[in-house]
């Protein structure tokens, strides 16, 4: 079937020049970061097509970690960890296009979007900068020092008036927010004993799941402490335990959790105060997943798959969350987050 095609317009940061890019009108974008030194952010239709790759200004560099972009009301952020700094896209007419460089305080692993701010978590520090209609504050407003800041930080996420952040050296803590700014120090969440390796999470109002990877966990947080937790490593009737789920995605009652070890997405209940592991191994990928996203009825994997390659694998998933391969791309092995755009 003929598909209407439009301009995908991509600015560059070396020239300024306006280089066209075809795109399919209506749809899904689903864009990562090569995370090389000379760090790109690289844009797919939902055919798994390469429409564009803009240079950030930055270095990448960053990995073992979670949320390396985020994106909310037309805007991008992609953390360039060699330079310190995060860059800034926006959707501007019939392209994406790049916006405005921010220093962060420290070499920065993971962002989130909130109502009014942009969050960067970096290797030893969390900070919040205010956003404007159409801008970053570069400057920010709040900076909290992380309770361990070890360099083993790995996502930040919004979890009510607190940011949730995961270290993976043990600890999961919180960190207050006032009017949207980081205030007070981080705290941290006791987690069960010999819990091992917290690492990603994902947040809806007042819940916040986190993966505790090596101990093969998934915990829900809840009102600074945890309320439940369900074992993947465990065999089941359904088919074999999941080692070490490193990354979620949140959708509806299903929650995504991408199993770098076992090369599988298992499917899980997640819903008020309960969390219920649902299906195993409800998908296979190629390689080691190292982060996923998802929207209303598509979710996406980055998976490296060693000797240097790693692959951008789509998947749609019915209203039952079972889920179907659509679409799977080559890219670099440094290939680092991931994040789905409607237009």
């Amino acid at each position: 079937m003929m598909r209407t095609i439009w301009a995908l317009v991509a600015m560059t940061l070396v020239s300024g020049a306006l280089a066209p890019v075809a795109r399919a009108e209506g749809g899904t974008l689903v864009v990562t970061s090569s995370n090389a030194a000379s760090n790109r952010l690289l844009v797919y239709d939902a055919q798994g097509v390469l429409l564009a790759s803009l240079p950030t200004g930055g270095q990448g560099g960053v990995g073992g970690n979670a949320g390396g972009i985020a994106t909310a009301g037309g805007a991008v952020a992609v953390v360039n960890f060699g330079s310190v700094d995060v860059s800034i896209f926006r959707v501007q007419g019939a392209g994406l296009a790049f916006q405005q460089m921010v220093a962060t305080q420290s070499a920065p692993v993971s962002v989130a979007f909130g109502k009014d701010h942009l969050y960067m978590l970096g290797t030893t520090t969390v900070e919040s900068h205010r956003l404007g209609a159409a801008w970053v504050d570069p400057d920010p407003d709040g900076v909290s020092e992380l309770s361990r800041g070890d360099g083993s930080s790995a996502q930040v996420g919004i979890l009510g008036d607190q940011l949730l952040v995961t270290e993976k050296s043990g600890a999961v803590e919180q960190v207050g927010l006032r009017g949207g700014v980081v205030s007070g120090p981080a705290t941290e969440i006791e987690i069960p004993p010999g819990s091992d390796t917290p690492l990603g999470l994902v947040t809806r109002g007042a819940n916040g799941y986190v993966t505790i990877a090596h101990s093969d966990q998934i915990a829900l947080v809840k009102n600074g402490a945890v309320q439940a937790i369900v074992a993947t490593g465990t065999n089941f009737p359904s088919g074999p335990g999941q080692q070490a789920p490193c990354w979620l995605a949140l959708v509806g009652p299903y929650l995504f959790s991408s199993n770098s070890p076992s090369h599988t997405i298992s499917r899980l209940l997640a819903t008020g105060a309960r969390i219920q592991l649902d299906v195993p191994e409800a998908a296979h990928t190629g390689g080691a997943p190292t982060d996923i996203a998802a929207t209303a009825d598509r979710l996406a994997v980055i998976e490296a798959n060693g000797s240097g390659l790693s692959h951008l694998t789509q998947f749609t998933y019915d209203d039952d969350g079972t889920l179907a391969q659509v679409a799977t791309s080559a890219i670099a092995g440094s290939a680092n987050g991931v994040v789905l755009l409607e237009y």
